[in-house]
């Protein structure tokens, strides 16, 4: 977009070299994102920023998945609040968004904005963290097997994440991919039933997303890949009726964070009988 104004602030399109000063608010505001994780958003998504006196005061990203784009990483800061700089980054991302349908993950602060603009909850996530204890082997039923993957298996992978979310994943997995620690699905009788990936993202690592038939495969592919990392700082971002938080509860994990997610539209729908367990992260959905 070009650049525009109005009196004391400037908006533009967001570019790599933004990425600095954008993790600079988020770690004014204690969030974990390291700068990589900005740059990967920014590598995958349109984004905005607003400027005053030359400075990034506000930075907002819409991350086009397929019929969807998830609009996140919206940030002002606490010096700009209250200048509807926020309402107009979010406004770039919805003209950005046409004709996809927006969706977001919201923070509790930013929910009464996103409901001003007509976003409803259709579900919540809830993000849990620490250092968990070291989980044990877990077996697998109807012939099935967890194995490592590799490139050759990333389109069948994909196409899971994309059954799974309701979105669609290519972009963002092609992007991922490369830089994750490991990547393991299930197999059922030879075909790829279920996916999760670790990586490295904030603090430590996140697994996600992770995607499956059922809970039993998402436990087993989220406990070979918590082996691989003994004694690490973990994150998820799970759908609050996953049927995951207790299990993750009791392995060290608690819930530090509740979010709803919001859309302005019909909500995505999972498909094929796969369900998304665990998020890419908060922000991308």
């Amino acid at each position: 977009m070009p650049a525009s104004s109005d009196s004391v602030y400037r908006y533009r399109t967001v570019t790599a070299k933004d990425m600095p000063a954008a993790h600079a608010l988020s770690v004014h505001l204690k969030w974990p994102h390291r700068e990589e994780d900005w740059a990967m958003v920014q590598r995958t998504s349109e984004g905005f920023v607003a400027e005053y006196d030359g400075q990034l005061v506000g930075v907002a990203f819409a991350c086009h998945q397929g019929a969807y784009s998830s609009i996140g990483l919206v940030i002002v800061s606490d010096e700009h609040q209250g200048k509807g700089i926020g309402r107009r980054l979010m406004n770039l991302c919805l003209e950005a968004s046409a004709p996809r349908t927006p969706i977001l993950n919201a923070t509790e602060s930013g929910a009464p904005l996103y409901t001003s603009m007509g976003f409803v909850d259709f579900s919540r996530i809830q993000q849990h963290q620490g250092v968990p204890q070291t989980p044990v082997p877990m077996s697998l039923t109807n012939n099935s097997q967890c194995c490592e993957l590799g490139p050759a298996d990333y389109p069948r992978l994909i196409e899971l994440a994309n059954a799974g979310s309701g979105l669609d994943r290519t972009a963002v997995l092609n992007d991922l991919l490369p830089m994750a620690e490991c990547v393991v699905g299930i197999d059922v009788n030879g075909e790829l039933k279920g996916t999760a990936l670790l990586r490295r993202f904030g603090r430590g690592h996140i697994i996600g997303p992770v995607v499956a038939q059922n809970q039993e495969q998402a436990r087993h592919m989220i406990t070979y890949l918590l082996r691989l990392i003994p004694g690490a700082f973990v994150r998820f971002d799970i759908p609050s009726d996953c049927g995951l938080a207790e299990w993750l509860e009791g392995l060290g994990l608690p819930c530090v964070d509740r979010a709803p997610r919001m859309v302005l539209g019909v909500p995505p729908q999972s498909r094929d009988g796969i369900r998304q367990f665990a998020l890419v992260t908060q922000a991308i959905g």
